[in-house]
């Protein structure tokens, strides 16, 4: 795909396609249906003095699987796909709408100059010529170099005013520490333990024979005795150990402490280092295990992630700035639904996503 032309393609946040989604028969169509009249299109929707046709939501559905590169292997599995991006396909599109109407009323045009320079940016990222591009934008995306000037021009309207209404975002050195403050686990590392095993093994299979466990028991007793007396635990390992680990004197790790199983975390937690713990009789058989080294969980400095803060914050706000702008649009328009099917897919869709927003 053209470089620029998957950005594009990536960059639109709308969705749909009638491939799976069969509008109701009360949706109108845009010219009379008597005998003899060609139906030309299908309205879904009328917002302010808008529409949103049957091809609109079909064009949208298409650009939402390219862009989330699905390939189905089948029909079937195409309209399962498409009743599953359909919900989120046409609040984009609705709201896709809305922005540019503002835009509009902003005085956002794409200009012939930009156009062109769009274009040519394109040809020389690619390497190509003009036929060549004219035929690539309609193997990649389905349409004319008229349609792909409104793509383009939608795609540019969308970030202005978006830029407009809620780019003016700034976050002070005080709040950023206070982000800092109130999710330092998210920027701590984890406290990591290098370890030290030593298994004496019981025989897998049959019936349990309570004289070898008792014989592999005596000896992690041995074993562990011999270290508490002075003996180096990595020499005893080498010497009596069945574990895998024996070639390098038990040795495991450094592993993070999240990653070792709560078991293991239950014993070593407490223990000092070189500090030997208790016999452990795990599936494997007895089990005993030594700090070797340890590492404290450690906050990153401040000065080290005020950057990210600064762009998690910016971006956190930005969203609700968004989804507050959004939901003024949407009041402030005018929507005449004319799919009962498909309004109910909208409503739930935002439903949902509001719910999950006030749940964060």
């Amino acid at each position: 795909m053209l470089k620029r032309v998957q950005r594009i393609v990536t960059g639109l946040a709308v969705v749909g396609a009638g491939l799976a989604f069969a509008p109701s028969a009360h949706a109108q169509p845009l010219v009379s249906t008597t005998p003899g009249a060609l139906v030309l299109e299908r309205i879904l929707v009328k917002i302010n003095d808008g529409l949103i046709t049957q091809t609109d939501l079909e064009a949208a559905q298409i650009t939402a699987l390219r862009a989330r590169g699905i390939q189905p292997q089948s029909d079937a599995e195409l309209r399962q796909l498409i009743l599953e991006i359909t919900p989120e396909v046409i609040v984009n599109k609705v709201e896709e709408l809305l922005i540019v109407q503002r835009g509009r009323e902003n005085g956002l045009s794409l200009s012939d100059e930009q156009f062109e320079d769009s274009l040519n940016t394109i040809k020389e990222e690619n390497g190509i010529d003009d036929e060549e591009l004219v035929a690539a934008i309609k193997q990649e995306m389905g349409i004319s170099l008229v349609e792909f000037r409104d793509v383009l021009e939608t795609q540019m309207m969308v970030g202005q005013v978006q830029q407009i209404e809620v780019g003016r975002l700034s976050i002070t050195d005080v709040e950023a520490r206070e982000y800092y403050d109130t999710n330092l686990e998210d920027f701590t590392l984890p406290a990591t333990y290098t370890l030290r095993e030593l298994l004496i093994a019981v025989p897998e299979g049959g019936a349990l024979n309570v004289a070898q466990d008792s014989q592999a028991r005596a000896a992690a007793e041995a074993a562990r005795a011999r270290v508490l007396n002075g003996e180096d635990f990595a020499e005893v390992t080498f010497e009596v150990s069945d574990a895998a680990s024996k070639a390098n004197g038990g040795l495991i790790g450094p592993i993070e402490l999240p990653d070792l199983a709560e078991s293991v975390r239950e014993r070593i937690e407490g223990l000092e280092v070189g500090a030997v713990g208790a016999i452990e009789r795990t599936p494997a058989g007895y089990q005993i295990l030594q700090v070797e080294s340890a590492t404290p969980a450690t906050p990153t400095p401040f000065d080290e992630v005020r950057d990210a803060i600064a762009d998690n914050v910016y971006n956190e706000r930005r969203l609700e700035a968004l989804d507050e702008f959004l939901a003024e649009l949407r009041d402030e328009a005018i929507i005449e639904w004319k799919d009962e099917g498909l309004k109910s897919l909208y409503d739930g869709y935002l439903a949902n996503r509001d719910l999950a927003a006030g749940g964060q």
